[in-house]
């Protein structure tokens, strides 16, 4: 079980690397990420397509990973 979970947990964790690769920038520079998070947030800027799936699933993929990291190193400590 411990074997499958650490599987699994590498699955999710190379997933959401190409998952963050693939997404293209936001904004550019310390500038841009000062202007571009309160642009982010008042929602100027909406995601379409492929970009809304690649958000989605990263968010998806960020909550699985953080999830299964926490059950191996459960499973680990016992």
């Amino acid at each position: 079980m411990e074997i499958l979970l650490k599987i699994v947990l590498v699955i999710f964790s190379v997933g959401l690397i190409a998952v963050v690769l693939l997404q293209k920038g936001k904004s550019a520079g310390l500038s841009g990420a000062i202007t571009g998070g309160a642009e982010h947030l008042f929602g100027k800027q909406k995601a379409r397509g492929l970009d809304l799936f690649l958000q989605r699933l990263t968010v998806v993929l960020a909550i699985g990973f953080f999830i299964l990291a926490l059950v191996v190193s459960y499973f680990v400590k016992q």
